[in-house]
C-alpha cells in the first residue's frame, strides 16, 4: 500500500521538491498507517481493506504535496524507488493512491512512469488505482495495472469510498471471483477546473451517468474533468469504465460518458466577468457571509498563493468586514513574529513570487495594521474534505488592516476547511466577505456557510483564460483553443 500524489501545475514557478512532500507529512514504513488510519483518504481505505483480509501490509510511504511546478527529478526518483524497492518482496497485490496529473522534470506521466516501471517488476502483479478527478489519464496508466478508478466529487469528500471501491474489486479478483477489464478514451476537450464542480452541470450529469453504470452492472465508472494546467500531450477530459470480463459493455459505457461531455462542451468552459463589476455586485449584497473567490491563485492548483491583486481590488472598492485566506509570505509572518501580538506593522505583503510563463512580475501590496494572531499553523480537519488529516501552514498570522484581516502563512494551504480561520482566532460566520484563494474546494467547508458567491477574476498561475497560458507540448487541435467539431 502506498501513496504518491501530485497535482502538477507546469506553469507554476513554485518549486517541487523533497521538503515540499515532507511539508505535508511524508510518511514511511509504520507512520502511514499512524498518520492515516481513520481519515478520509483511499489509503485509509486499503489499511482498513488489508487487515479485513488478513493479509500482512508493506507500506513504503504516503507522499503528497500541495499542487506546484514540475517534480524535481531527483524527488520523483526517490519516492518512485521507495515504492519500487518495497515491491521487489513476496506480494500478492498493490494498492496505489495517486492523483493522475505528476509530472516530473524528466518524466511527464508521473503515474504511468511509475505504474509501467511497476509492472515490468512485477510482470503478474494485481494493481488497484485510485485517482483525483483532475487525472489526465493516459495509456501507460490503464495499460499497466488491473483496476483503476476516481473520485466522483469536487470537492473530494469520496476519496475514502473511492479506494474502498476500487480496493474491494482488485480482493475479489485475487479470489476469482470477477475478471476486471478496462476500456478507456478521452475527447479533445480541455475543460476548465471552475466547470467541473459536481454540484453543478455539465459535472452532476456525467457523474449521475457514471453511476447509472455501476447500477447496471459495471465495477467502477469514472469521468475524469481533468487538469488543463499540465502542459502535456495527454491533459484533458477522459473517461474509464472496468466491467467484469465484458469488454463490450466497458467500451460501450466509456463511449457513453465521452460522447455526452463532447456534447455538453461549451459549458465546459468559463466565462469571465470584468474584477470590478464583480465586486460592484458583491457590495449590493446586504447579508453575509459573501464568498469572494481569487480562484486565479489557488494554490491547491499550483498557484502562488501571493499575487495581491484582488485583495487589493477588495479594499479599493471599499468592502467591509472581509477576511482574507489565505497570502503566502513567509517573509512577512517573520516580521509581525518579531513585532509581537498586538503591535502596529507595516509590511509588504505578498508579490513575492514572479511568473514568468504569465508574463508577470511579483507585485506586492504595502499595508500597514495590527498584529491580531500568531500560531504554530498546526490544525486537524473536521469538515468533510480530508477529515481527520494534520494540517500544517507553518508559522501562521494574521493582520487586521482597516476592516480587513488577512490570514498570512508560511507553507501553501488552499482554504476548504474552516479551521483555516477558527485556528486563527478569525469566526468565518460572523464575517461579511470572506476572501478564499479557491477554486471549488471551498464548497466543502464553507458552502454551507455561504448566502452568496462571486467570483473575482484576477491573475495567476491558475487563470481560467487557457488562452493567456503558453502551451508547447498539449495535443492540438483541442476545444476551445481551437475550432473543433
Amino acid at each position: 500500500l502506498a501513496m504518491l500524489k501530485h497535482e502538477t501545475n507546469t506553469f507554476s514557478p513554485v518549486p517541487t521538491d523533497l521538503a515540499r512532500f515532507e511539508a505535508w507529512g511524508l510518511a514511511r514504513g509504520s507512520q502511514v498507517a499512524e498518520r492515516y488510519r481513520g481519515t478520509n483518504h483511499p489509503i485509509a481505505a486499503y489499511l482498513d481493506l488489508a487487515e479485513e483480509a488478513g493479509a500482512e501490509i508493506v507500506t513504503p510511504l504516503a507522499a503528497e504535496a500541495m499542487p506546484s511546478g514540475p517534480v524535481q527529478r531527483d524527488t520523483y526518483d526517490a519516492l518512485v524507488g521507495a515504492i519500487l524497492e518495497a515491491a521487489e518482496g513476496d506480494l500478492d497485490a498493490a494498492m496505489l493512491d495517486l492523483h493522475g496529473a505528476m509530472v516530473a522534470e524528466h518524466e511527464p506521466d508521473g503515474e504511468g512512469g511509475l505504474l509501467e516501471r511497476l509492472r515490468a517488476a512485477k510482470p503478474g502483479l494485481p494493481i488497484a488505482v485510485t485517482c483525483d478527478l483532475h487525472c489526465n489519464l493516459t495509456r501507460r496508466m490503464v495499460e499497466h495495472c488491473t483496476a483503476l478508478i476516481g473520485y466522483k466529487t469536487y470537492p473530494h469528500v469520496d476519496m475514502y469510498a473511492c479506494g474502498d471501491q476500487v480496493g474491494r474489486i482488485l480482493l475479489r479478483a485475487l479470489a476469482g471471483d470477477v475478471d476486471p477489464v478496462m476500456a478507456w478514451g478521452s475527447r479533445p476537450l480541455l475543460a476548465q477546473t471552475l466547470c467541473m464542480g459536481t454540484d453543478d452541470e455539465p459535472m452532476a450529469g456525467l457523474i449521475d451517468q457514471a453511476r447509472t453504470l455501476e447500477a447496471e452492472g459495471a465495477l467502477a465508472a469514472t469521468v475524469f474533468g481533468g487538469f488543463p494546467m499540465a502542459d502535456i500531450a495527454e491533459a484533458g477530459l477522459s473517461a474509464v469504465v472496468l466491467t467484469d470480463g465484458n469488454l463490450a459493455a466497458a467500451e460501450a459505457g466509456r463511449d457513453r460518458l465521452l460522447d455526452t461531455a463532447w456534447q455538453q462542451r461549451a459549458h465546459f468552459v468559463y466565462r469571465p466577468v470584468a474584477l470590478q463589476d464583480a465586486l460592484q455586485q458583491a457590495k449590493t449584497l446586504s447579508d453575509g457571509p459573501v464568498l469572494l473567490l481569487d480562484h486565479a491563485d489557488n494554490c491547491g492548483s499550483g498557484g502562488t498563493q501571493d499575487v495581491m491583486k484582488v485583495v487589493e481590488a477588495v479594499r479599493a472598492a471599499g468592502l467591509q468586514d472581509v477576511a482574507v485566506a489565505a497570502v503566502w509570505d513567509p517573509d512577512a509572518v517573520r516580521q509581525m513574529q518579531r513585532a509581537g501580538l498586538g503591535a502596529t506593522v507595516t509590511v509588504t505583503l505578498g508579490g513575492k513570487t514572479a511568473m514568468p510563463e504569465l508574463g508577470l512580475a511579483g507585485r506586492p501590496l504595502e499595508l500597514t495594521g495590527t498584529v491580531k494572531s500568531l500560531t504554530d499553523g498546526e490544525w486537524v480537519v473536521r469538515g468533510p474534505m480530508y477529515t481527520g488529516s494534520r494540517v500544517s501552514t507553518g508559522p501562521t498570522a494574521v493582520l487586521q488592516a482597516d476592516s480587513m484581516m488577512i490570514v498570512v502563512v508560511s507553507r501553501h494551504h488552499e482554504p476548504w476547511d474552516l479551521g483555516i480561520f477558527t485556528s486563527n482566532g478569525i469566526d468565518p460566520a460572523k464575517t461579511r466577505y470572506l476572501l478564499l484563494k479557491s477554486r471549488i474546494h471551498y464548497r466543502a467547508g464553507f458552502g454551507p456557510l455561504a448566502r452568496h458567491t462571486i467570483t473575482c477574476d484576477g491573475e495567476g498561475v491558475t487563470t481560467s483564460d487557457n488562452a493567456v497560458l503558453r502551451y508547447r507540448n498539449l495535443r492540438r487541435p483541442i476545444y476551445p483553443l481551437d475550432d473543433v467539431a
